[in-house]
C-alpha cells in the first residue's frame, strides 16, 4: 500500500471537544490508499474472488487534537507563499458541492504551492461497477461506494506533480475514507493522480473512489493535510444512477 501525499501523520483525528463535538475519526486502513487490481485475463469474471492487493480491514491507533487556527496555512512552518490578490479558504469553513475552496497544499516542507479545489459532484455506485476487479475481502464486498469528481487547479508559484489530490470522505460514522489508488483504469470513475508536472496555471479533472465501510453513507468529502487543520469539507446532495431498464420480452400472438 502507499501513502497519500500530503497526509503528514496517522488519520485517526479526534477534534477538541472544547471547540465542537468530539469527532472520532478511524482510519479504514493504515496506510492512507487501499489498491484494488483488474483481474488478469484468467482470473474469475466476477472479480468477487482471489487475492487482493491490499489490506483493507486494519485500523489505525493514533488520535490527537485539532485546535485550528485562523491562518489557512496547514502548518506555522509552512514556506508556501500565497499570490498577491489570492484569499485562502478559511479553516473549518463548510462548503456546498460545487463550491470552490483555495487552499495551501504542501506535500512536503519546501515543496508546496496554493490549489483550488471544487468537488463538482458526488455518486453513489454499486458493487456491480467492480465487476472485473478483486474484491475478496469482506469489507469491500460489504462497503458502499461513492464517487467524488474534483476539479484542481495550481494558482500558487510551485508545482507538486505527482502528488495525489488531498481529499478525503467521511461517512455517517465519522470514518476517515482513503481515496482508493487503483493499478489499472476505472471506467465509471477515473482516477488519477496530479500530473508529474503541475505549474502554476495547470488543470486537473479527476474522480475519486470512497469505500466507505458497512453501508456507511458518506456524509462529506474533506481537504485535511494535516492534524492541526481544521477540516474545509464539502456536502450535499449525492446522486444515484438510474437503473438501466431490462428488455421485455414480446408477447407471442
Amino acid at each position: 500500500m502507499t501513502a497519500t501525499p500530503g497526509v503528514q501523520n496517522d488519520p485517526v483525528l479526534k477534534a477538541s471537544r472544547a471547540r465542537r463535538a468530539t469527532l472520532s475519526l478511524a482510519a479504514v486502513a493504515t496506510a492512507a490508499t487501499l489498491v484494488l487490481a483488474g483481474c488478469s485475463d484468467d482470473a474469475k469474471p466476477s472479480g468477487a474472488s482471489g487475492s487482493s492487493s491490499a489490506d483493507s480491514s486494519s485500523s489505525g491507533s493514533a488520535s490527537g487534537s485539532a485546535s485550528g487556527s485562523s491562518s489557512g496555512s496547514p502548518s506555522a512552518s509552512s514556506t508556501v507563499a500565497v499570490p498577491a490578490g489570492t484569499t485562502v479558504t478559511d479553516q473549518g469553513s463548510k462548503l456546498k458541492i460545487g463550491d470552490v475552496a483555495t487552499v495551501i497544499y504542501e506535500p512536503a516542507q519546501g515543496r508546496g504551492t496554493v490549489l483550488r479545489l471544487r468537488v463538482t459532484s458526488v455518486t453513489k455506485g454499486s458493487l456491480a461497477d467492480f465487476k472485473g476487479f478483486i474484491l475478496d475481502d469482506a469489507y469491500k464486498q460489504k462497503a458502499s461506494y461513492y464517487y467524488a469528481r474534483v476539479a484542481v487547479r495550481n494558482v500558487g508559484e510551485g508545482d507538486v506533480g505527482g502528488a495525489g489530490v488531498p481529499l478525503w470522505g467521511v461517512n455517517s460514522a465519522n470514518t476517515l475514507l482513503p481515496a482508493v489508488n487503483f493499478t489499472t483504469s476505472f471506467k465509471p470513475c477515473p482516477t488519477k493522480p496530479l500530473p508529474k508536472k503541475f505549474p502554476k496555471g495547470a488543470t486537473l479533472s479527476t474522480c475519486l473512489v470512497y469505500l466507505s465501510p458497512d453501508k456507511g453513507t458518506l456524509e462529506s468529502v474533506s481537504y485535511r493535510p494535516s492534524q492541526e487543520f481544521d477540516p474545509i469539507t464539502w456536502s450535499g446532495t449525492i446522486s444515484t444512477p438510474k437503473a438501466t431498464p431490462t428488455k421485455k420480452a414480446k408477447k407471442k400472438g
